[in-house]
């Protein structure tokens, strides 16, 4: 494309966009006041709905779609990656050195770390629907928390604890869960996402009615996903060599 095509291109979609933008920016509440509508109209339907964390609340529930959409945008980005980094004909894999240079002391840290990482990220996800977290937050935690074997290990540690292609399976099935629970909202609620199970008592465990079961989706999905993006990125580095390159 041309830089005159590009300059007509911007041009129409400012025109169009300006007067959107301009009415966007003049509605916005003054900063500091105290009464803000979608605020209260969010608090509001998070109570309803007897989630305790309105975040998770507005995640899950009231835009549960867009959430769907952000899904989506995650699995495309990691499958570009994988179709981007894959080995080409001029390069090939070897095994790296298992040999490093990590003081025992950061050794043990890293090994006691690791479950407790796990452990805080599964916690994350889990009560995603009552206190600050969730499906997003916890599965990067869960995904960190594995690399630890690498930051106080080796890379062979690492690839030993993580089945690929498993994990490439696990980040489907979250992502599909996702979506079936979307359509078995539809078929008892009559719209998609529609919050189908009882909503429990508020602050309780067992609460927010699929909200929870959303977030575990998403965490399973984004946790696995994070796994095998870095994955990528890691082989791309460690083991993957051109040819005619000393290893």
């Amino acid at each position: 494309m041309t830089r005159g095509a590009r300059t007509a291109l911007f041009l129409v979609a400012a025109a169009v966009l300006g007067p959107l933008l301009w009415n966007v920016f003049h509605d916005i509440p003054a900063f500091g006041q105290i009464q803000h509508l979608y605020r209260d109209l969010a608090v509001r339907a998070s109570l309803e709905q007897s989630t305790a964390n309105v975040v998770s609340s507005i995640n899950f529930d009231q835009r549960a779609l867009d959430t769907l959409g952000e899904e989506s945008i995650f699995v495309a980005s990691v499958t570009g990656v994988m179709i981007l980094l894959r080995p080409d004909s001029q390069e090939r894999r070897y095994l790296p050195p298992a040999s490093g240079a990590v003081l025992e002391a950061v050794r043990l840290v890293g090994y006691l770390m690791l479950p407790v990482t796990l452990v805080l990220g599964a916690e994350t996800v889990a009560h995603g629907h009552l206190t600050p977290g969730g499906g997003f937050q916890g599965g990067v935690v869960l995904a960190t928390g594995l690399h630890v074997l690498y930051v106080s290990g080796t890379y062979q540690a690492l690839d030993r604890l993580r089945p690929i292609g498993s994990l490439d399976i696990g980040e489907a099935v979250g992502a599909a869960a996702f979506g079936g629970m979307g359509v078995a909202g539809m078929a008892v609620g009559g719209a998609f996402l529609f919050n189908l199970l009882p909503k429990g008592t508020l602050g309780n465990l067992f609460s927010a009615g699929t909200v929870p079961l959303l977030n575990v989706a998403v965490g399973f999905e984004i946790g696995c996903g994070m796994v095998v993006l870095l994955a990528q990125f890691l082989a791309q580095e460690i083991t993957i060599a051109k040819k005619g390159r000393p290893e």
